[in-house]
């Protein structure tokens, strides 16, 4: 009885090793590196200045217009994988289209939910130039960030040096009481 059950808890247990790693989606190095720069144009989006800041940056660097991107963040997608969408239909014929867009945003929301690794090497592209785009647009938003807080006076945090502190003088050393 205790052969039998145990045959079954191993035999569990590798139909779980097997199909586990099957469903499991493997995210490339590229693909992490799009989602960090990606999260980095959410969060500079996060208060209404900065939405717009994204924004005015997405509309310039694809030449699209607010209609478009807000077409695109009514399908409940962040200014991060808007870049990304943008930027992988820029690569595809014809460019810029509503097809184009359509059918990398059918892609990624599935079902099933697709990474952008995967839609990439499916519509025969290269993930490294959008993933280098959406790199140049955040830190392009952080310095545009920078320049309008300066803008309105306020103080932009630095990490000033300590003064170093004045070096005690040595005691002079007793002369040595030595043999006269």
């Amino acid at each position: 009885m205790k052969n039998k059950k145990l045959r079954l808890m191993f035999m569990g247990f590798f139909l779980c090793a097997a199909v586990i790693p099957a469903f499991a989606q493997e995210r490339s190095r590229e693909d992490r590196k799009l989602e960090a720069s990606s999260g980095e144009l959410d969060k500079s989006a996060a208060n209404p200045e900065g939405q717009q800041r994204v924004a005015d940056r997405i509309k310039t660097e694809f030449g699209v217009d607010d209609a478009r991107v807000q077409g695109l963040r009514d399908k409940n997608m962040g200014y991060g994988e808007i870049s990304i969408a943008l930027g992988l239909a820029q690569g595809l014929p014809g460019g810029i289209t509503d097809e184009n867009v359509q059918k990398i945003v059918a892609l990624r929301q599935g079902p099933p939910v697709v990474g952008w690794g995967k839609i990439a090497k499916d519509l025969g592209l290269k993930l490294g130039p959008v993933q280098s785009k959406v790199h140049k647009m955040s830190a392009g938003v952080r310095k545009q960030e920078k320049v309008d807080k300066t803008k309105k006076g306020e103080k932009m945090e630095r990490h000033e040096r300590r003064e170093k502190a004045e070096k005690m003088a040595r005691p002079e050393k007793p002369e040595k009481g030595g043999k006269r």
